[in-house]
């Protein structure tokens, strides 16, 4: 894969992040703005998470059938459409409905990079491009609180979703000169509804697929339990400045990246069972230490980034690594398995959201308590993977 492209892939398979972590330091001072609840503009962060997990359902398979290409393209022009009403948003309604639309279009792009991906490599060496690409994409989350910050301060919120849609009209001529068709095996009946169901089941009855998917869905809904809620605890209860708030979140982004680094370099002599346990069990551990910290009134910005970078490492390594475990059976519907495996991630990540959402109480205690919640399943989960695998 040349280079141009390999970047341009690694920075579509993150524009869901980037659109999210960008918004996180506006988030207050827009529910100010609007004259709404934090919870209701934090649906701004979950229902773009939830338009993100359906519109994969649709791009995947649609891939599979018409190709790599025209999908990538469609979806980004969506996005752009979507960013650009986020920025006119007169209401907090209609800025919901300008982020689902954008989510929308972004489900394009982590459902063809990976599907890319796959075309070109076997499990092991996609594992290793993955983590390769997983660590350059955790600079979007280290870069974009920083950038979203720094544009809050200086043009206000709506300039963050004219920054974005800004990003995406890049991306889209980019796509159009660079990116080349990789669907070399065709599916003319992707689209059919019995057909669809069909290779659904089959994914979802594999017990591998469902595991590793499963592992994915469990760490990101632990990291996105700090996304949703971070902003509120950091900024409100902690009183960090918006600014300040996107180096804290910068912090844990480059705990991703380090994961990613390890997943790279060590899953090919480590294994992904192995990597995976590793990772699961600093997860846990991690997110067990903040619940424990919160619990007893260690209201720290210390107490909060500190454990949060260890589980952050957790989930560089995971992505990668389940990733390329549940999707490299499955050649032929690869956009599929692809766009399964991101829908179950990410519904069960913006449900994760909302709860987390609805239970604040201007306390660090509910974030904390579902990220360790998350890490404890996440290990238990891969545990009764190997030990299925085993029988």
């Amino acid at each position: 894969m040349r280079g141009p492209v390999a970047v341009l892939l690694t920075a579509v398979v993150a524009i869901g992040s980037l659109s999210i972590d960008m918004a996180l330091p506006s988030l207050p001072a827009t529910a100010q703005a609007l004259g709404t609840s934090p919870a209701t503009v934090q649906l701004t962060v979950t229902l773009f998470l939830a338009g993100f997990a359906v519109a994969q359902l649709v791009h995947g398979p649609l891939s599979d059938r018409v190709g790599r290409r025209r999908v990538l393209l469609g979806g980004l022009l969506v996005y752009v459409v979507g960013g650009l009403a986020c920025w006119a948003a007169p209401s907090a309604r209609l800025l919901v409905a300008g982020r689902v639309l954008q989510a929308l279009g972004a489900g394009s792009g982590p459902v063809v990079g990976r599907a890319v991906i796959r075309d070109l490599y076997e499990p092991a060496r996609a594992a290793r491009v993955l983590g390769y690409m997983g660590t350059a994409m955790a600079l979007t989350p280290i870069l974009a609180p920083i950038v979203g910050g720094v544009v809050h301060v200086a043009f206000g919120w709506r300039a963050v979703y004219l920054t974005l849609a800004t990003f995406g009209a890049a991306f889209l001529g980019l796509a159009t000169l660079l990116v080349p068709e990789t669907n070399r095996r065709r599916d003319p009946d992707a689209l059919r509804p019995g057909h669809l169901a069909t290779n659904a089941a089959d994914l979802v009855r594999d017990p591998a697929f469902l595991g590793y998917t499963l592992v994915v869905a469990l760490m990101f809904g632990g990291q996105f339990a700090f996304i949703s809620g971070s902003a509120f605890v950091l900024i409100e209860v902690l009183r960090v400045p918006p600014d300040v708030y996107g180096l804290c979140f910068g912090l844990v982004a480059f705990g991703i990246m380090t994961g990613s680094f390890l997943a790279a370099r060590l899953t090919a002599r480590a294994g992904i069972d192995r990597m995976i346990a590793a990772a699961t069990g600093l997860g846990a551990a991690a997110g067990c230490l903040m619940a424990a910290l919160a619990w007893t009134g260690i209201w720290t910005v210390p107490a909060v980034i500190g454990p949060m970078y260890g589980f952050a490492v957790g989930v560089g390594i995971v992505l990668p690594t389940a990733i390329a475990g549940a999707i490299g059976p499955f050649p032929r519907t690869a956009g599929l398995a692809s766009a399964v495996l991101g829908f179950l991630q990410l519904s069960a990540a913006s449900t994760y959201g909302i709860v987390v959402g609805r239970l604040y109480d201007g306390t660090p205690v509910p974030m904390a308590v579902a990220i360790a919640g998350a890490g404890l399943a996440a290990a238990g989960t891969h545990a009764w993977l190997r030990r299925r695998r085993t029988a």
